[in-house]
């Protein structure tokens, strides 16, 4: 995907997860900074109805953003971001309404830092350009209403010097802003670069592994029932019903070896490199194949929730089914509890996880088993 297009919250989605607070964070700080700035220029304030609704405005903004933001509505989406944004500019002009006439500074109003502050803490989740944008925007509104005031105190400054003070905060802010999501979205597909390489290096190691395995297993197959069976035959002086019969069954068993190797996908190679690791029961039910159509991200957050499962106590076995019913595909990982079961808790991280990648997710959990669902469409 074009890293102009990335935001942290898709390239990294568990660092999406533990910036959302960061978000509810700032909109405490937003609505608090705000409430202090009214009160210290109340008697500026010409309409105590627009300073009331200025800093419900602002309110209103701080609860969409950490909203939005939350794992459970994973992926944030740039419409969000333009809701928030625009909240925040309205605060600005209802601000602007309650002192119009007596502001007697422009430095001591709380909407560019608002604006500010909420663009900033909403960096993990929209890309560069969104949030340079969004910026630029609410800088324009904000000079238009510097321009338009009809009297400030402080007649011998400069207009531009007036408007470059009043959007500053916002300017500065979003600039940062977008620097992190472009810097943090540079290191992260350098790393996932790096790691990719690295399992495609250990994937083509355990394949070659299970290959070996498997065509070991045909060779006990053969050595320790066919070539007997076959030598039996060949000495004999006719060929029994039972003999054929026996055949047969030989004969269908090496189909389903050949079939079962040719037709693996990933996650049956997932599956068997647990069973091998962890001694754990790993059973995959994909009779269609449909795991070879998730993409990268899909995959990642389906083997993290399976791995992650079969480590410790968590489970002592664990069954991954995937189905179609024409337009979505329908992924259950389902195991069966072990001495120390997963928390919903942590279920939900990962449920947060699939969100981020286009996956919906549900958990269900209880004292003997454990359900995750997901649900994509295929793009």
């Amino acid at each position: 995907m074009n890293r102009m297009r990335l935001t942290q919250q898709e390239a990294d989605p568990i660092g999406g997860i533990a910036a959302a607070p960061i978000v509810t964070m700032g909109a405490v700080v937003a609505m608090a900074l705000s409430l202090a700035l009214t009160i210290s220029h109340w008697h500026e304030v010409v309409s105590p109805v627009a300073a009331v609704t200025a800093l419900a405005l602002v309110g209103a903004a701080g609860i969409i953003a950490a909203v939005a933001a939350a794992p459970s509505r994973a992926p944030f989406t740039t419409e969000r971001l333009w809701l928030v944004v625009t909240l925040a500019v309205g605060a600005a002009i209802a601000e602007y309404v309650s002192t119009v006439g007596n502001d007697r500074i422009v430095y001591d109003d709380f909407g560019p830092i608002v604006i500010g502050a909420l663009i900033l803490v909403l960096a993990p989740f929209c890309t560069w350009r969104s949030l340079l944008l969004a910026g630029v925007l609410a800088s324009v509104v904000l000079s238009v209403l510097v321009i338009g005031s009809p009297n400030t105190v402080e007649p011998s400054a400069p207009l531009p010097a007036l408007v470059a003070v009043n959007c500053a905060a916002v300017l500065s802010m979003s600039a940062a802003a977008a620097g992190y999501s472009y810097a943090i979205i540079d290191e992260t597909l350098a790393w996932q670069r790096q790691a990719n390489r690295a399992a495609l290096h250990h994937d083509a190691e355990l394949r070659a592994g299970i290959a070996r395995s498997v065509q070991q297993s045909r060779v006990s197959v053969l050595g320790r029932e066919v070539l007997p069976f076959l030598a039996g035959v060949m000495t004999a002086d006719r060929i029994s019903v039972t003999d054929a019969d026996r055949a047969r069954e030989l004969a269908e068993a090496l189909r389903r070896a050949l079939k079962a190797g040719l037709e693996s996908t990933w996650l049956d190679d997932l599956a068997a490199n647990l069973q091998l690791a962890r001694d754990i029961d790993v059973v995959v039910d994909d009779a269609m194949g449909l795991a070879a159509e998730l993409g990268d991200d899909q995959r990642a957050a389906l083997s993290a929730l399976v791995s992650w499962l079969a480590e410790g106590d968590r489970a002592v076995e664990i069954r991954v089914g995937i189905s179609s019913d024409g337009i979505a595909r329908r992924i259950a990982v389902a195991a069966v509890a072990g001495a120390s079961p997963p928390s919903r808790r942590d279920l939900d991280r990962f449920a947060a996880v699939a969100r981020a990648v286009a996956m919906r997710a549900d958990v269900a959990i209880t004292r003997e088993n454990v359900a995750v669902e997901f649900s994509h469409v295929p793009g």
